[in-house]
């Protein structure tokens, strides 16, 4: 594994670190006050190509590596997880679900936009009784010949309200169990497909989080991802990539806080000097670098086994459990380092360490990466 990265790599990182400073963090405190949607912000990103870095350009996508999403996932990240979600979504579950396993017609109706940022899409697996486990779908979508009628409810679901194509995972089969489930792609506005509220969240509170419900939607046949019985292989697929982004999103975030804590070091003083030459915080700021970079080995470690075809599935997991407990650490630490004014809005780390918390819990949670982890170290 070659850790040196590319000129591309560097031109990549430095436009999404840009584009962070520049556009997202002007009104970052804002969005999060107010949990507005970033919608300006999201076009804007889409505009740049971020919004389907790994497809394919005959797609509409930017053709580029793993590496490359993670470089660009942590930069967004540092400064704004809510738009690092929408992207983390767009890029490793809507995007890439549909390359690998869409047909022809359904990439070029609906692979396109999303890779171009002209709209984005949303991942529905989560329910009210079926979160770590996924097998126990509720939502049912009855073959009707020609279409399928879905029913159920979706919870928990990035996007919920701003996006426009959404892939739906559904039980048709309820007595196959794993192998009854489908997954299908639902368009907003479809005859009986209502959006909820909008969720009021502890942290990522510019993104859209809201309960999907669906009755009697119908949904054409064509609309239907792979074979019968595909759907809950297709979903774990994906979400083994996404953890990828989600890992990077956490790592993002331990970066953003820990350079928030090194320069505010370097301007506080006490007891006449600053708090850098006091050993305890030094000795703070040792332990973030390092873990930190050993986060960062572990997101790039399974984003070079994916762009090399390797089985990164156990690689993607401890990737997501190490860095999301990174990042919880790391932005509880640059708080205390802050000390009051680390319980401020304004300056930032309480929200990286409100929005480090989520990346323990969403696309399978610590507990769920450590049985991914430990089956394959007892295999």
């Amino acid at each position: 594994m070659n850790i040196q990265l590319s000129e591309e790599h560097l031109m990549i990182q430095k436009a999404a670190r840009d584009f962070a400073n520049d556009v997202l963090k002007p009104g970052v405190i804002a969005r999060d006050e107010q949990q507005k949607f970033p919608e300006k912000e999201i076009k804007e990103l889409g505009k740049l190509g971020f919004l389907g870095m790994m497809v394919d350009p005959k797609y509409g996508g930017g053709g580029m590596d793993t590496i490359s999403y993670v470089l660009a996932m942590e930069e967004i990240s540092k400064i704004d997880a809510s738009v690092s979600v929408v992207m983390s979504v767009n890029n490793s579950l809507v995007c890439w679900g549909l390359e690998h396993f869409g047909t022809e017609e359904q990439k070029k109706k609906y692979l396109t936009r999303l890779a171009k940022g002209e709209i984005i899409g949303a991942f529905c697996l989560s329910e009210p009784e079926a979160g770590s486990d996924a097998t126990s779908q509720r939502t049912t979508a009855i073959d009707k010949v020609d279409h399928y009628l879905l029913n159920g409810t979706k919870n928990w679901i990035t996007n919920g309200g701003s996006a426009s194509v959404y892939l739906v995972i559904a039980h048709t089969h309820p007595e196959k169990g794993s192998k009854g489930i489908n997954a299908f792609i639902v368009e907003k506005g479809m005859p009986g497909f209502v959006i909820g509220p909008k969720e009021n969240k502890l942290g990522i509170r510019g993104s859209d989080t809201h309960s999907l419900m669906f009755t009697d939607v119908k949904v054409p046949k064509e609309n239907r991802i792979g074979e019968d019985g595909f759907g809950f292989k297709f979903a774990m697929k994906t979400l083994s990539g996404g953890r990828i982004g989600i890992a990077s999103q956490a790592l993002g975030i331990a970066s953003g806080a820990y350079e928030l804590a090194l320069a505010y070091s370097k301007e506080r003083k006490a007891f006449g000097k600053t708090i850098s030459q006091h050993q305890a915080i030094q000795f703070k700021l040792a332990n973030m670098a390092t873990e930190i970079e050993a986060a960062r080995l572990l997101c790039l470690k399974a984003a070079w086994l994916k762009d090399n075809d390797m089985d990164y599935t156990t690689a993607g997991a401890m990737a997501k459990v190490f860095a999301s407990r990174v990042a919880m650490e790391t932005t509880i630490e640059a708080v205390q380092i802050h000390g009051g004014y680390g319980y401020v809005k304004e300056f930032n780390v309480e929200r990286l360490m409100r929005d480090a918390k989520i990346t323990q819990i969403y696309e399978g949670t610590t507990e769920v990466q450590k049985i991914v982890i430990s089956r394959a170290v007892l295999a």
